[in-house]
């Protein structure tokens, strides 16, 4: 897992290596849609105290850290901060309602502990409009994942009984010797492959289009490695209104009944996908 520490620095001028070991740094988790000063608990990343830095209508939501990444060679270590992160983020998401998910070791850098959470609060500021902006995008919405797969074995016994041209060269293989059927049977598996890609990209379009009305925003994402014999073939990220989910619920359910094809819906979650950095 390739993680990358986003700095936003505040700091004025040059320094050398002895100021820089002094700096003190806040770790941004999100912002919330409120003014509110808060503390949410020691549950942050490795048990950080977590609490909310207002500015106007909206607040960053922090822990106070050393100015540097965290990093580690062990990935279960990783592993678990980035579970952390998403557990603050769920938790704000949950108090709040409307958040920006930040993405894992956004940290702002200061000379001190009060002058940190002043560039923090600098930042809210120079930022406001752009980041109200956002959150005005995705309020009263959540993010949900989508993933639609098929069962090739189904679609390929689906299309020897309904294409014509696959029909009759299953038909002729039949009455070919044992040694020419071999060579017929793989023109019939390349046409079939063939033509389940090509049902697969029209799938695509069709599920898309029943998917994307019940939606205010959506994402495409990279399919993944097929599972118990079945093959994904799209992965959708969605932002979608909270008066919208059983609309989708339900396109989603007739899809499921579709033979050879199953549906994988979940969330709720806080809109990582429709953000971007904070």
């Amino acid at each position: 897992m390739g993680l990358e520490t986003k700095y936003i620095d505040e700091t004025k001028g040059g320094k050398g290596e002895k100021d820089k070991a002094k700096e003190e740094g806040m770790y941004l988790y999100c912002v919330a849609d409120t003014g509110e000063r808060a503390s949410l608990g020691a549950i942050g990343i490795a048990g950080n105290e977590v609490y909310s830095i207002p500015y106007n209508d909206i607040c960053a939501v922090v822990h106070n850290c050393p100015a540097h990444p965290y990093q580690s060679n062990n990935q279960e270590v990783v592993k678990t901060w980035v579970i952390e992160h998403q557990n603050v983020v769920d938790t704000a998401w949950r108090k709040w309602a409307t958040v920006l998910p930040s993405s894992f070791d956004t940290i702002i850098k200061g000379e001190s502990r009060d002058n940190t959470e002043q560039n923090m609060k600098d930042w809210l500021k120079r930022e406001h409009e752009n980041l109200k902006s956002k959150l005005d995008k995705v309020r009263d919405k959540a993010e949900y994942g989508v993933q639609i797969f098929w069962d090739p074995k189904v679609m390929a016994q689906n299309l020897l009984e309904t294409s014509p041209e696959i029909r009759e060269l299953n038909e002729e293989i039949k009455q070919k010797p044992k040694g020419l059927a071999y060579m017929y049977r793989q023109k019939l598996e390349n046409l079939i492959k063939h033509e389940m890609e090509t049902g697969a990209d029209v799938c695509f379009r069709v599920f898309y289009k029943r998917i994307k009305k019940h939606t205010s925003d959506i994402r495409v994402e990279k399919t993944k490695k097929a599972e118990q014999g079945l093959q994904m073939i799209l992965n959708f990220s969605c932002l979608v209104q909270k008066d919208k989910y059983a609309e989708l619920g339900e396109e989603l359910s007739q899809i499921n009944q579709m033979e050879g094809f199953s549906v994988r819906f979940t969330g709720p979650w806080p809109p990582y996908s429709f953000v971007g950095g904070s």
